[in-house]
């Protein structure tokens, strides 16, 4: 039993340490499985659907731990300029989760259990985070606080608008309306949201000085925040009743999902550049983070949001993005995970997941 007590201390490390964007692995896995279900690659959909959960139970065990036993080092992360928003990462995760107990491997009844928790998280953290960082009396310059993780705010929103208008298939017609109304609303407040926090970002990103090292991973959030938003569109598009007022409200929803996915598509390049400006002009060494999920993440919902967009306009010649996309997607989590892997087996020392 001598074992047991070196364990406790390294998971009891790992707790300490954790990231606030710890999630962002499950986000990130949960979008691949999907992506590559759609393509008929089952297998391997499943594969990363069980060890989704597996890494969700392990990170939500040592959010836990924190919770309870390094509360103080958790709420601090909390409020501190640029890392609040990152807590959002749990929320939009579970809903992810529950979107693959219903797309990859079909669980409805757990599907509706998680989808209760990752609404009670997704209202928790989110109204938590504003009113911290609305009354917090002491505030960090505008340089230091805001960053692409801020639009976590918009990805778990609409990942709980996609949860639902998905679930909204198999409910009566009366539920199915009510439902899609709330994924419609969460839609809306979702894209508002963009709005405001990318103008922040971009006056950020725009006239204040960005070193390279200060261009980080969630900075990707930027174009995986309008992807998500266009993959909720395109699903209430693709379920809305024949008739009624969601029906009326359909060409808006056409038209602002189409401009969220082809801003997405806008900023890829552009985010591209200029990881190429940090890691090869600047010499940014490149070293496994907890936020590379949050390329990986962006990636993935751009190519699932773009096979969906396609169904629900009917633009067919949208489909040459995902059936190429789905292959960079999942190597570009292959690698990130490989980096996660050879940090835990090699390094031995307090990582966020």
């Amino acid at each position: 039993m001598g074992w047991l007590m070196p364990v406790a201390a390294r998971v009891m490390a790992r707790a300490r340490a954790m990231e606030p964007g710890g999630f962002a692995l499950v986000m990130a896995t949960g979008v691949v499985s999907v992506d590559l279900t759609q393509h008929g690659m089952l297998v391997l959909g499943k594969a990363l659907f069980w060890l989704n959960w597996a890494a969700y139970l392990w990170l939500l065990l040592i959010s836990t731990l924190r919770f309870i036993f390094y509360r103080d080092e958790m709420v601090s992360n909390f409020v501190a300029p640029g890392r609040g928003a990152a807590f959002l990462t749990m929320a939009a995760g579970t809903c992810v989760l529950a979107i693959q107990c219903l797309l990859v491997v079909y669980l409805p009844l757990l599907a509706r259990i998680i989808a209760v928790w990752g609404a009670l998280c997704w209202v928790v953290l989110i109204y938590l985070f504003f009113f911290s960082t609305m009354t917090r009396r002491v505030k960090a310059p505008f340089s230091a606080t805001i960053n692409g993780s801020w639009l976590v705010v918009v990805v778990a929103t609409q990942a709980l608008a996609v949860l639902i208008a998905i679930l909204a298939q198999d409910g009566a017609l009366a539920v199915r309306e009510w439902l899609l109304f709330a994924a419609m609303s969460l839609y809306l407040i979702g894209c508002a949201w963009y709005l405001v926090i990318i103008t922040l970002i971009t006056y950020r990103m725009v006239l204040l000085p960005l070193v390279a090292r200060e261009f980080t991973p969630p900075y990707w959030i930027n174009m995986g925040a309008l992807a998500i938003s266009a993959l909720a569109g395109s699903l209430i598009i693709l379920h809305a009743p024949a008739q009624g007022p969601l029906h009326d409200l359909l060409p808006f929803v056409k038209g602002f999902s189409l401009l969220y996915w082809a801003m997405a598509t806008w900023w890829i390049p552009l985010l591209v550049i200029l990881e190429l400006w940090r890691h090869v002009w600047s010499r940014v060494p490149v070293n496994y983070e907890v936020d590379d999920w949050d390329i990986v993440f962006p990636v993935g919902m751009y190519t699932v949001c773009t096979a969906t967009l396609s169904r629900a306009t009917g633009a067919e010649y949208l489909m040459v993005i995902p059936d190429v996309g789905v292959y960079v997607s999942f190597l570009l989590w292959a690698v990130v995970g490989a980096g996660l892997a050879y940090r835990l087996l090699h390094r031995r020392r307090d990582v966020g997941v």
